[in-house]
């Protein structure tokens, strides 16, 4: 005759002991769901270091100074345009391998699901840079026009707090792996 106890091991086993709305199937559930964001904010990083990493325009041939060009006529925030002139622009080829091999190291990590917190403090660095290099709405721009401008960059930069505070590599990532083989 079998225990209970057995019994109760074994539909654990078989995943049968928690049903659809216990706490750890939501817990799981909530896993996989930030483990989704964090690999397709993975792939969004991917797609955009590809092309500076492999082709030569965005590092070599001045791709990176065309776009901070583009920032300080069409809207740098004030306190950022001395920053871009004075630093960013003088050391533009250092900064564009920086932010072309920078993408590409926050997006593995965030893909594999390794160091994603600090990949996501990087990153969440990251976007806050180009949001005040990029967005900003002018003087006079109510204040919801901020946050309408910063659409392109703040969606990400919460991706990332969010990413931090999370543990977004509780699933599909190579710890959880490593984890289930055990």
């Amino acid at each position: 005759m079998t225990s209970p106890d057995s019994l109760d091991r074994e539909r654990i086993r078989l995943g049968s002991a928690t049903s659809i709305n216990s706490p750890a199937a939501t817990a799981s559930a909530g896993a996989k769901s930030l483990a989704f964001l964090r690999i397709a904010v993975g792939i969004l990083f991917l797609i955009f270091a590809q092309y500076k990493v492999f082709g030569p325009q965005f590092t070599l041939h001045g791709g990176f100074q065309f776009w901070f060009n583009k920032f300080l006529e069409d809207g740098a925030y004030p306190f950022m345009v001395p920053v871009l002139r004075n630093f960013v622009l003088p050391h533009a080829m250092p900064i564009a391998f920086l932010v072309a091999y920078g993408e590409l190291a926050i997006a593995v990590a965030l893909l594999l699901g390794i160091c994603v917190r600090p990949a996501s403090a990087c990153g969440a660095l990251y976007m806050l840079t180009l949001l005040f290099s990029s967005n900003y709405p002018g003087t006079q721009a109510p204040l919801w026009q901020y946050f309408g401008a910063s659409l392109d960059h703040s969606v990400l930069a919460l991706c990332f707090v969010t990413f931090l505070v999370g543990d977004s590599a509780a699933a599909w990532s190579l710890r959880s792996r490593r984890q289930r083989t055990q």
